[in-house]
This record gives structure tokens, sequence and C-alpha cells, in this order.
């Protein structure tokens, strides 16, 4: 079985109630008819019930009456998700006013309310949405996990190195959200990336290397004379590991680490013959956003492996992100991850 039909699989065992705010979008109108199909998830759509009918009449769609439709201009709980939000965002001086126009123009701050309220379990946006649009109502109404302050986004690289990793498979973070973290958000990044491990990809121990272009001490940062910090990035990967281990003392983590010295164990009993982690790690840490970003993109077109994601992670309900050229097919199987990450986040109490 493929690390997708796991996925899937996983998903249909037990079934997650999951919204999607963009339901009157084609591609979308047509990943949620599939899910219903299957039996995948139970299904909220956001939007205009006699346009998502006639839309799905129109391209042959048969299942959607199977979903929950709620039309945001004529909802029942309208009243009680204004009044609910009202009441988180009030430091922020929002009114009651200005919270219904919310829940019944913006799908997405809809979407999160029913969320919050207990109603659903996990919400995907992006086909037409920015990532800032998705972000933003998450941020202010779910809000992070217990102990993460920071949102990142991991990428599932399904190699064909069957060595390396798990099996070829390996997660990395972050790909998608944070520019330049800090030692403490990469800290956080190392934790919620091994967490989308295990509740996405399946892995029962990640192993997680803290990436950089040193391996234990191997290169130095240079140290701007006026400032007296380091320019580059190694101390920062070196604070980071630092902090995972006293912060998060379960996570198996280590570094800092090159790439190879992480995945290869030939080479990891040169560099780091003392590492728990080097030449076992299947979870990747990176630096910086642009590392990540470029990193598998090039494993991807120069190395044939498949990318799935990104997958949004520190949320304490999964919210995700879609690419606004994702496929039919992308926006099915994110469906199958975002129900994934709602039973982990459920197994955890959070």
């Amino acid at each position: 079985m493929s690390l997708l039909e796991n996925i899937v699989a996983r998903a249909k065992a037990d079934k997650q109630r999951i919204v999607l705010p963009e339901a009157e979008e084609e591609r979308t109108l047509k990943a949620a008819d599939k899910v219903l199909a299957d039996d995948l998830a139970q299904l909220i759509l956001i939007g205009n019930p006699e346009n998502i009918r006639k839309e799905a009449a129109e391209w042959g769609l048969q299942h959607i009456d199977k979903a929950t439709i709620v039309d945001p201009l004529h909802f029942d709980k309208t009243e009680e998700y204004a009044a609910q939000l009202a009441e988180l965002r009030k430091k922020k001086g929002m009114t009651i006013e200005q919270a219904r126009e919310l829940v019944t123009t913006n799908n997405l701050y809809l979407g999160c309310m029913i969320i919050k309220a207990g109603d659903a379990d996990g919400q995907i946006s992006g086909a037409l949405s920015t990532t800032g649009d998705t972000l933003r109502p998450a941020l202010q109404i779910i809000k992070c996990a217990p102990g993460v302050t920071c949102v990142s986004g991991a990428m599932l690289v399904l190699t064909h190195e069957q060595q390396y990793g798990e099996n070829g498979i390996v997660v990395m973070g972050d790909v998608a959200v944070t520019p330049n973290p800090t030692a403490d958000q990469l800290a956080q990044i190392a934790y919620t990336t091994a967490q989308t491990a295990k509740s996405v990809a399946g892995f029962q121990n990640p192993v997680v290397a803290m990436l950089s272009f040193s391996t234990k001490g191997s290169a130095k940062d240079a140290i701007d004379k006026e400032t007296g910090k380091s320019v580059y990035i190694i101390d920062k990967v070196v604070e980071a590991t630092k902090i995972a281990k006293e912060k998060f003392p379960d996570l198996k983590v280590d570094g800092e680490l090159q790439a190879d010295a992480a995945l290869d164990p030939s080479t990891a009993a040169k560099k780091a013959p003392q590492s728990d982690v080097a030449g076992k790690a299947n979870v990747l840490v990176v630096p910086n956003l642009e590392v990540g970003n470029i990193g598998y993109k090039l494993v991807q077109r120069l190395g044939g492996a498949e990318a799935i994601g990104p997958i949004l992670q520190g949320i304490a309900r999964p919210v995700n992100d879609l690419s606004r050229g994702c496929s039919v097919d992308d926006i099915y199987y994110m469906m199958a991850i975002t129900a994934c990450q709602a039973q982990d986040a459920k197994s955890n109490g959070e």
C-alpha cells in the first residue's frame, strides 16, 4: 500500500468533519463529490445551496446531497457564531456588528467558527484564496496548538531511494510559512514537523535532523565585526536544537547536521559518530524558508521525487492551504491528510 493509499485508509477508518468554504469552486466541488462517493469524510460545504446543486448537476456530480450545505446568509447558527467571534476578538475592538458581517460574508471566517464551536474538525481552502487569507481567521479563531506559537508548513517527500528516511520518505519543514524563523521558532517547527510525520505519514518514531551547512562544528558562522552577531545560520540551528531537546524531551532530535550526515549512515559514522540521529533521520528541519523551498523543489525536479503538501502545522485544529493551481486529486488527498491531522489533534486532547 502506498503512502497516499495508507492516508486515505486511515481517514476512512475514523471519518472527520471537514469544512470546504470554497464549495462553489469547480475543482473543490468535484473533489468533494469524490470524497463523498468514497465515504472518506463528512463534508460541510459553505456556499449558495442553489448554485452548488446547479453546478453539481451541470458537472454530473451524484453525491453532493450527502454533504451538509451551509448557506452563510440563511444559517440558524449565524448569531451564535457572531457572538462567539465578537467575544474572541473583543480585546481587538471587534463589535458584534463586525463579527456578524464576517460570518455572513467571509466563508473562511465562518468555517473557522464552525470548527471553534466543535461542529467540524478541519478546513481546507486556497483554490481561490491566498495563504494569508486562509491563515488569518485560523490564527484569530482556532489559534495555535498548546505550547506552539509558530505556524509552519511541512512537505512529504517520496523518493525512490528506499535506504533513506522511512523507506524513501522524508518529511521536511518549514517549506511554506515562516521566512526566517528564530531559534525558538525553529525548535517548534522541529516538534510540529515530527507530529505531522506521525499523524500524516504514519511514522512510528520520527527522527529529526536540524540541518545546516555544518556538522557538529565542522564550520563556523562568520561574525559581523560591528554587531558581534553571527552572519549566517549555524549558531541559530545549534541553539534551536538545544531548545527543542529541553522543551520537547520526548522528541528524538539532533543538530547541527549536514543533509548527507543526517541521511546516510556511512557519512554519519565519519562526521557525527556520537549522534543517535545522524544517518537515521526521517524528518528534516531546514534553517529557513529559502532553503526549504529550494531544497524540496530540487529533489522533486532533479531526483524525480513526489512532493505532497505543503501541510500546515501548529494550529490547534487543522486548517490547510491549497495552491491556486491545485487539481481535483490534490484537494481530495488534502482532505484525507486533514482528516488524519484531525484524528491526531483529538487523540492529543488539543
